[in-house]
């Protein structure tokens, strides 16, 4: 039975189920106490959590992502793609990594404010800021809320660089703001596009935009002079594997300046909302999948090791690889994304200038 034809398979959401929070004594179940014959009632449309932190800026010390700085204006994301890494962040807030994650939405009002305050900061040197390090930061809720967009004009106010990942073509909407940072060499932007096959975009993302327009994007950006970076990730042997040198050359057609990409790992709660899902959108070739997963991490779908764990070991991941490098090669060779200008920054009381 195909997942279409399934009369217990959530249309438009990528988890099917709502794993256990590790955090939680209770579990959430589903399952009918004896004797109880009414529906289980709940609320399967998109919700709102409004959260006030006191800081917005998070650095990485891993040793793979040393000294990254990002803002994740919003924590769950309604995109809904099932191999997301950042589902399990969504534990800590109490929530699960399941269907929990692209229903309930937690959202950050503030983040411009206290964004303004780390850049006066009196010992702040400029670093380039990553938008989206964990969940997209121009998801579906973005097109109301406009969080992205006032963090946006507090880095251009202040000449600080940033970098933005992003998979919906919800950025356009500020496309003449990065054009201007893009003049100064304060922006990259990197799209994510993890098949060209509609089909599969639609099981693996459901909530996203489709690949051609996600190209559109590339292309509209790179011909208002704004530096774009593919990102093919991540790469799911068995799944979109044999895609990345047609994902690589169908941005370099259209303006992309560099690649990435990373191998899927399913870490925490992922390995079984991933499991799950795979059994139930490709029941045929589940299991050779998740055995070729397991390859490039050692026998494991969970892998924490730092530097191999996004770009996988064996026979298997050296093949992607090698892939990966030809395609760049034939396709990309000569370009590159510019260096930032970190010497415009200005802070809000001025430049200070030197007693010698």
């Amino acid at each position: 039975m195909s997942h279409e034809e399934n009369p217990d398979f959530f249309k438009g959401r990528g988890a099917q189920v709502n794993t256990h929070n590790k955090f939680l004594k209770n579990k959430y179940v589903l399952d009918h106490i004896e004797g109880i014959d009414e529906p289980l009632l709940e609320n399967s449309n998109t919700q709102l959590f409004e959260e006030t932190p006191k800081k917005i800026v998070s650095e990485s010390n891993s040793p793979d992502l040393s000294h990254m700085y990002s803002i994740n204006p919003y924590q769950g994301c309604e995109h809904g793609c099932i191999y997301c890494y950042a589902r399990n962040s969504h534990e800590y807030y109490g929530f699960s990594a399941g269907l929990d994650f692209e229903r309930k939405i937690i959202i950050k009002p503030n983040a411009p404010e206290l964004l303004e305050q780390y850049f006066n900061k009196k010992n702040y040197k400029p670093v380039c800021i990553m938008l989206s390090g964990n969940t997209d930061c121009y998801q579906p809720v973005e097109r109301k809320l406009g969080i992205t967009q006032k963090l946006l004009e507090v880095f251009w106010k202040y000449r600080n660089p940033v970098s933005i990942i992003t998979k919906n073509n919800v950025i356009l909407r500020d496309i003449d703001l990065l054009a201007d940072m893009a003049k100064l060499n304060l922006v990259h932007v990197n799209v994510s596009i993890t098949s060209l096959n509609e089909q599969l975009r639609q099981k693996l993302e459901p909530r996203t935009v489709t690949a051609t327009g996600r190209l559109a994007v590339v292309q509209k950006l790179s011909e208002r002079g704004i530096p774009v970076r593919v990102m093919a990730a991540p790469i799911i042997p068995g799944l979109n594997s044999n895609e990345v040198p047609n994902i690589i050359r169908a941005a370099a057609d259209r303006g992309a300046l560099a690649a990435g990409f990373t191998m899927v790992r399913l870490n925490g709660s992922i390995a079984e909302i991933f499991s799950d899902w795979i059994y139930k959108a490709f029941p045929d070739r589940a299991e050779k999948v998740l055995n070729m997963i397991r390859s490039t991490h050692d026998g494991n779908l969970n892998d924490s090791d730092y530097g191999r764990r996004m770009s996988g070991d064996g026979k298997i991941a050296e093949s992607i690889h090698q892939m990966f490098k030809m395609a760049c090669k034939r396709f990309m060779a000569d370009r590159q994304m510019p260096e930032y200008d970190y010497s415009l920054f200005v802070p809000k009381k001025g430049k200070q200038t030197s007693l010698f």
